[in-house]
């Protein structure tokens, strides 16, 4: 009987032993998910019919003509050589795609499912069966493999964006999971579907000739994809045309239904900015988006709008405005003091150009996340300032005590004051001016600094803005260079001063990194094009990336932002509440606009009695 009462224990205590640790592990099984959120819960559930901001019976077909600048000889969007085709991203697809009417936050697409374990290590992807390359070849997991190495090995960005990607295996027949060389970060899981996944077979495979296919080459035989469009028609310095893929394998996915409405889009190239303004109203091409409020103001009085047949109209989403600025590179030794840099912002004035040349169309940006609810104002309060004590000793002193603010040169007394401000500090950053020529007092060097340019538009803002650098001493001058030239100076670092745009997500993460973290200094192609190599920012920048909620991610980026303001890294400019948008009327678009995006082209469609209207 006591044999029998202790094997019966023993046997009861096995029993709960194997019931715990199943539960345990059903417990810890990751949770499969039809899409993801950075933050907070999906809007749309598994299951659902479309996106409420599509037209789900927006006919399919026509003709949208965009316009393009210069040229380009490359049809690989992924490399660095050669300058890539407008529009070439068209031909492939993401695991995930984007919702528009939600932040941070994406569905399945080339992906039925994701799941990842409760640290954020790693996330696992299971493809659709029905995916398929133009070829009519299956997507695999060696094809998602093979695209997280080559873009890794092929491109400065890629290798910094998934820097944090250490791996990608095959663990089932269409399955393949991502390892992660950190935990709790967020981001990585969305980030990974982020990937455009290409072709295993093709790029590995031999052309027409016969010769082994390179990725890193440029090219101009269109490459394989299995996106909604292909490359139909390829005319270097002309024109370059995708043609929708009519059995599109993802067409009647609910992430799909409504989009990707037109036959064909074709970009049409032009040498420069005004002579493409005057081909849009020559009826050239179709859709035009407009930077310069000057032709905003003036260009568009002509009969095509004032009898309907043009459309303007200024979309606005709910998107942050992010930061341009005049951009300096600090790894030239003349802009590496902050004080030399403050200068230079007390010498512009962004009042009289407002006035002289935008129309007072513009609002003067104050921030790296403007018009969004991450850009840092007033002082530093509750998590915000706990998150930059941290950093208390490896950042600008004014960011405890000083709120933000742009020089204001609002009449001539506000001038004055702000050049004898600018003054003071070139003096105290060792710069005076010597019989009007501004020079360091250590090494005899001339300040002289050059504003490189893509375009000539920009250069009635730079030339007055030279001018009042004149009376400090400093001696500027403008380089306007072509498309391809620019780009090679910044991707090689080239410049003095630059324009530069950062646009920002309402969910930053990663992406900052490749802006300002000492990881992209000196990494040749990458978007540090200030340079910015500093601890404390790095540290800010994984407060950022590993916030464990909204609330978090707030006061962590506006930490963030007020750092960068302090550092005068930037001169900033401007922004506008919206986009600025010309049609020619032979479009129709969707009831609802998505609250941050435009839904361009993506939404929209051809619409046949509209485009008759037009001919007559």
């Amino acid at each position: 009987m006591r044999l029998r009462v202790q094997i019966t224990g023993f046997m009861i205590a096995l029993l709960a032993f194997v019931l715990v640790t199943k539960t345990n592990a059903q417990e810890a099984k990751p949770t499969l998910r039809h899409g993801l959120s950075l933050f907070g819960n999906l809007k749309y559930k598994p299951g659902f019919k479309h996106f409420d901001y599509v037209n789900p019976n927006a006919p399919k077909g026509g003709l949208l003509r965009l316009s393009a600048l210069g040229t380009y000889d490359n049809l690989n969007p992924f490399i660095v050589k050669g300058r890539a085709a407008a529009g070439s991203g068209l031909i492939y697809d993401q695991l995930l795609t984007s919702s528009a009417d939600e932040p941070g936050s994406q569905y399945g697409l080339l992906a039925e499912a994701v799941s990842y374990p409760a640290d954020y290590s790693s996330a696992t992807y299971r493809l659709r069966k029905q995916a398929r390359w133009h070829d009519g070849k299956p997507v695999t997991p060696e094809d998602v493999i093979f695209s997280l190495g080559t873009l890794k090995k092929s491109h400065p960005f890629y290798a910094q964006y998934y820097a944090n990607i250490v791996s990608a295996k095959k663990t089932g027949a269409n399955e393949v999971t991502f390892s992660f060389n950190q935990k709790g970060n967020r981001e990585l899981p969305l980030i990974a579907g982020e990937l455009n996944i290409l072709p295993k077979h093709y790029w590995e495979g031999t052309d027409e000739k016969g010769k082994k296919r390179e990725f890193s080459a440029t090219t101009l035989t269109p490459p394989l994809g299995s996106g909604p469009y292909k490359i139909s028609e390829v005319k270097p310095g002309r024109s370059i045309s995708y043609e929708r893929v009519k059995d599109y394998w993802a067409k009647d996915l609910p992430v799909a239904i409504g989009r990707n409405n037109f036959g064909t889009i074709r970009y049409e190239y032009f040498r420069d900015g005004t002579i493409t303004l005057e081909a849009f109203k020559g009826n050239q091409f179709d859709v035009r988006f407009e930077n310069s409020a000057k032709n905003w103001a003036t260009a568009y009085k002509v009969k095509s709008v004032s009898d309907g047949l043009i459309i303007r109209k200024v979309f606005e989403t709910k998107t942050a405005a992010g930061m341009q600025g005049f951009a300096f590179n600090t790894r030239r030794s003349k802009f590496t003091d902050r004080r030399v840099r403050r200068a230079f912002s007390l010498a512009f004035d962004f009042d009289w150009a407002n006035k002289n040349l935008f129309f007072g169309q513009y609002t003067r940006t104050n921030s790296y996340f403007a018009r969004s609810e991450l850009a840092s104002t007033g002082l530093p309060k509750g998590q915000e300032l706990a998150i930059l004590n941290e950093v208390k000793d490896g950042v600008p002193p004014e960011v405890f005590t000083n709120v933000y603010s742009n020089p204001s040169h609002d009449g001539q007394r506000a001038i004055r004051a702000n050049l004898r401000a600018a003054r003071k500090l070139l003096d105290a950053a060792g710069w005076k001016a010597d019989k009007g020529v501004l020079k360091n007092t250590k090494t005899g060097e001339v300040m002289k600094v050059e504003f490189l340019l893509v375009s000539p538009d920009f250069e009635r803002v730079v030339l007055p803005y030279i001018k009042s650098l004149k009376r400090l001493g400093i001696q500027a001058n403008v380089r306007t260079v072509d498309v391809s030239q620019y780009q090679n100076r910044l991707d090689s670092f080239d410049f003095d001063v630059i324009v530069n745009t950062w646009g920002q997500s309402l969910s930053p993460g990663n992406e900052q990194r490749g802006y300002w973290g000492s990881i992209s200094t000196n990494r040749k192609g990458s978007r540090n094009y200030i340079g910015v190599k500093d601890k404390a920012i790095d540290k800010l920048i994984d407060k950022v990336i590993f916030a464990k909620n909204r609330a978090g991610l707030v006061a962590a980026t506006r930490a963030l932002d007020r750092v960068l303001l302090w550092h005068h890294f930037v001169v900033p400019q401007w922004h506008t509440k919206g986009i600025r948008s010309a049609r020619w009327d032979r479009f129709g678009l969707p009831n609802t606009q998505p609250g941050y995006n435009i839904g361009f082209p993506d939404l929209w469609w051809f619409d046949e009695a509209k485009a008759k209207r037009l001919e007559k």
